[in-house]
């Protein structure tokens, strides 16, 4: 969906109580908000109920959605603000969900450039976003993945957009030391195929 698109959403739940509309907005953002939300509390359970919860918040307080000009960054700071209150409440849970890994999400959300890269290549991509810092890790998700804007992850991080920035470079020089020798050792391979 596009942020015009919705806008039209929230506008249509806000003025018409559409249900319609209010299903799409879940559907579409119901698996972003939900890494997100584990990325913040390791574990799937209450991530699925922050998350639910806040969609709960949203159709209860529909006669408002009209106002809101960038619903990611509502959306996503409402999961943030949940997430911690949650954290603060339960700090004795220190449980990790393992089930939960970064590619579960890829297989269902490859485009076509992305269906292109091999497994092999997917896997080592995956090793070193694993690799990252917890709050580089954090950006480069909400930036890759979920397609937000620099501004947009600042904004639900509450980090500057220079901040932002410099922990995209150290994740894509990370990412870029990671991969270079698969890549390198490829072409060898491809150039050896060759000359056969």
């Amino acid at each position: 969906m596009k942020k015009h698109e919705v806008i039209t959403c929230l506008y249509r739940i806000s003025q018409k109580d559409d249900m319609e509309s209010f299903k799409q907005l879940y559907r579409y953002y119901f698996q972003r908000l939900l890494r997100f939300c584990i990325s913040l509390v390791h574990i799937k359970e209450p991530a699925e109920e922050i998350v639910n919860d806040v969609f709960v918040n949203l159709w209860e307080r529909r006669i408002h959605l009209h106002k809101i000009i960038n619903p990611n960054v509502y959306l996503y700071v409402a999961v943030k603000n949940q997430s911690l209150a949650y954290l603060s409440k339960d700090r004795l849970r220190e449980t990790v969900d393992i089930s939960l890994l970064y590619h579960d999400h890829l297989k269902f959300t490859l485009d076509p450039e992305q269906i292109m890269i091999t497994a092999e290549m997917r896997k080592k991509i995956e090793q070193a976003v694993d690799q990252l810092p917890q709050r580089c890790k954090l950006i480069f998700k909400l930036i890759k993945e979920d397609g937000l804007k620099y501004k947009e992850a600042a904004a639900i991080l509450n980090l500057s957009v220079k901040t932002v920035e410099a922990q995209m470079a150290i994740a894509m020089k990370k990412l870029m030391t990671a991969i270079l020798p698969y890549t390198r050792e490829k072409a060898l391979q491809r150039s050896n195929k060759g000359t056969l």
